[in-house]
């Protein structure tokens, strides 16, 4: 894995980073709308009616994704490909931001299980941060390394990804595509206890075991991530006066 700290605002980077600067400023922009919304507040405020279609904005946020997608592979003009850059960047944000809404099939925005979504743009952001920075995944390229020790790698790394998510830890398996020694020390820890390896691979002893484990670390590590969720709006706004 090679990284790159000297960016500058090459040719190639100004891409990714109107990517990443739309993916950013729509992603604040959409949570200060809807939490307006939410308590009755601002130009949008009316936007939903009773008996009504409520077009979420995973809808405008696939068709900017999709035409975005079409125009970064279908064109070798820089400044269409900086187009395209903000259209992925603004459609991927939206979709993402309701990604709790896909993943249950029903609208759970401002329930509990929809801070998933503001896990998953924080996950992405860290990501596309990453890759802006120059850490590439799966880059084992470099003098003395042959195919084979490269394939080797890839494979190791792969299925330590592979297991992090059949284990229920999402968030290493995503950061072990750019930092793999993140994935491999996930891969030989406990499972989630909700997860599938859990289920099908641990005893009651062992499981039980697993659920303190993911009691002790939520309690240490999930009052320090919980106020991104809070502060992005998924706490209920209180009522208007």
């Amino acid at each position: 894995m090679t990284i790159d700290l000297s960016i500058g605002l090459r040719s190639t980077n100004i891409p990714l980073f109107v990517c990443f600067a739309a993916f950013v400023i729509t992603f604040v922009v959409t949570r200060v709308v809807t939490r307006m919304i939410r308590a009755g507040k601002g130009p949008f405020h009316d936007n939903v009616s009773e008996g009504g279609l409520h077009v979420h904005h995973a809808v405008p946020g696939i068709i900017l994704l999709i035409v975005g997608a079409f125009m970064a592979v279908g064109t070798d003009s820089d400044a269409w490909t900086i187009v395209a850059g903000v259209l992925v960047g603004a459609g991927t944000s939206l979709v993402l931001d309701e990604f709790a809404l896909i993943l249950h099939l029903e609208d759970v925005y401002w329930s509990d299980e929809g801070r998933i979504s503001v896990e998953m743009v924080s996950l992405a952001i860290a990501c596309l941060g990453l890759v802006l920075v120059g850490v590439r995944p799966f880059d084992v390229g470099g003098d003395g390394i042959d195919a084979l020790s490269a394939a080797a790698t890839i494979v190791i790394v792969a299925l330590s990804i592979v297991l992090c998510i059949a284990k229920g830890k999402y968030k290493l398996a995503l950061f072990g595509c750019f930092l793999p020694v993140v994935s491999l020390v996930g891969m030989f820890r406990l499972a989630r206890p909700g997860s599938r390896w859990a289920r099908r691979r641990y005893d009651p002893e062992k499981l039980a075991k697993a659920a303190e484990r993911a009691r002790r670390t939520d309690a240490r590590w999930g009052t320090s991530t919980r106020w991104m969720s809070d502060f992005a709006g998924m706490s209920e706004p209180k009522p208007a006066d």
